[in-house]
């Protein structure tokens, strides 16, 4: 079992920055899937970034070059550095882990998707305002 609490939401001006932390806790000696989503209201929930078991990182491209994820693996946590933040950013933003996610290739990269009933966060507010 894993357990995920997010943190590092707030509400910003466009053009501000915030960092989002995932600190994991429980069995994570296994190698998962790591990724960011985020839900806005009356829309589903969309990717914005995920780590493959092995390591590779991909973005979707209305994030590019603004945010960055990264881990801190002697801390078991997750990171969702967010710059130059845009109004159409504002959602909750969840973290997920899966340790059997599908990955998927195409266009030169590839990205996992974590299944619905693995590990996710209760999700953390992030308000940009124009």
């Amino acid at each position: 079992q894993v357990q995920l609490v997010e943190s590092g939401g707030g509400s910003v001006q466009a053009g501000g920055s915030l960092r989002l932390s995932c600190a994991a806790s429980g069995d994570t000696s296994s190698r998962y899937c790591w990724g960011w989503f985020r839900q806005a209201p009356g829309k589903g929930r969309d990717r914005v970034a995920t780590i493959t078991m092995h390591g590779t990182i991909t973005y979707v491209d209305s994030v590019k070059g603004r945010f960055t994820i990264s881990q801190d693996n002697a801390k078991n946590t997750l990171y969702l550095q967010m710059n130059s933040l845009k109004p159409e950013d504002t959602a909750m933003y969840y973290c997920a882990a899966d340790p059997l996610a599908p990955v998927y290739c195409g266009g030169g990269a590839c990205y996992c998707s974590p299944r619905q009933d693995s590990y996710w966060g209760q999700g953390t507010q992030v308000t940009v305002s124009s």
